[in-house]
């Protein structure tokens, strides 16, 4: 009886078919993982923070596959280099917000400071620009009221003009936005010659020079690309306090006409000694400023429950 054998494949061949395998192992590994994770027609969502977004912005959850936003807002932070526990602090509860933002708003946050001045901001900022991608370093003398805001808002359209802003916000380190009530403040705005946040003084007669409180106030792209245009205007008249100063540059130039004031929904934390803007916490809040240690901000977080979503857990006992 014949007998039929099977050819077997020459060593050649049998080499080939393997690393045909193992160049394919990694396609079929990689289409398992996009199923998993993106189960929705891999409708891919954009990183809060990561290496990977060194280039980018820390921004929304917005699906991708979602129409483009209606407005985009920068939020410029300026903050001083060795606050690394405040700017922590400020990505958590930033980025815990940005699912609660529409498909209507996108809102990015980095942190400004000036010139890094020693070997320990050099190298912990270095990791925080490694990991976040959300630190800029301001050609400038490290300062509050002498040029430090002008530094920042010259820089932006050099810096961030390739990203389609409509909004440049400026506010401090120890303010706290609410981000889908200012999103949702912000679309009722006008895109251009705006000038928006908390007007003062807070008891202002309207025949008296008032401006936009520094807690943190909203300027449409046109006014910021006039800052750096107005460079003969503007002169020498950078240093003041910062946000009375801009307000002259304004009144100055016939600029910001459209103002917006949302108080009281932007105020002073309670009970803060001096600051007529201050006023008992409330759901409508839009923002509140002067949070200066942790028990500030706390007391605030607490009061809009942002530790509602903490899901039980072996790991801690947190009431």
């Amino acid at each position: 009886m014949r007998q039929h054998h099977k050819k077997l494949p020459s060593p050649a061949a049998s080499s080939s078919i393997s690393k045909a395998k193992l160049l394919l192992l990694p396609l079929v590994l990689l289409a398992a993982l996009l199923v998993i994770v993106y189960p929705d027609k891999f409708a891919l969502q954009t990183s809060l923070a990561g290496a990977g977004c060194r280039d980018g912005m820390i921004g929304s959850l917005v699906d991708v596959a979602h129409a483009a936003p209606g407005f985009r807002l920068l939020i410029g932070v300026l903050t001083l280099p060795g606050r690394y526990e405040r700017r922590h602090l400020l990505r958590t509860v930033y980025a815990l917000q940005q699912p609660n933002l529409t498909s209507t708003a996108r809102v990015d946050v980095r942190f400004f400071f000036c010139r890094l001045t020693s070997h320990e901001q050099r190298v912990l900022v270095s990791l925080e620009a490694m990991l976040y991608g959300d630190v800029v370093e301001l050609d400038c003398p490290e300062n509050m009221d002498n040029g430090k805001t002008h530094s920042y808002f010259s820089s932006v359209p050099s810096l961030f003009g390739d990203s389609g802003y409509d909004f440049v916000m400026k506010t401090d380190d120890d303010t706290f936005f609410r981000l889908p009530q200012l999103a949702e403040s912000l679309g009722r705005a006008p895109r251009e010659d705006l000038y928006y946040g908390c007007m003062v003084p807070c008891d202002y007669i309207r025949d008296r020079d008032v401006y936009m409180s520094g807690m943190g106030y909203v300027l449409s792209w046109d006014l910021v690309e006039w800052i750096v245009a107005a460079e003969d205007q503007i002169g020498n008249r950078t240093d003041g306090p910062e946000d009375r100063t801009l307000s002259y540059w304004f009144g100055a130039a016939g600029k910001a006409k459209n103002r917006v004031d949302v108080k009281p929904a932007m105020y002073d934390f309670p009970q803060e000694h001096g600051a007529p803007c201050a006023h008992e916490l409330v759901p409508d809040t839009i923002a509140v400023h002067r949070l200066k240690d942790s028990w500030r901000w706390s007391t605030t977080l607490k009061f809009f429950n942002f530790t509602a979503g903490l899901p039980p857990s072996k790991f801690y006992r947190i009431d």
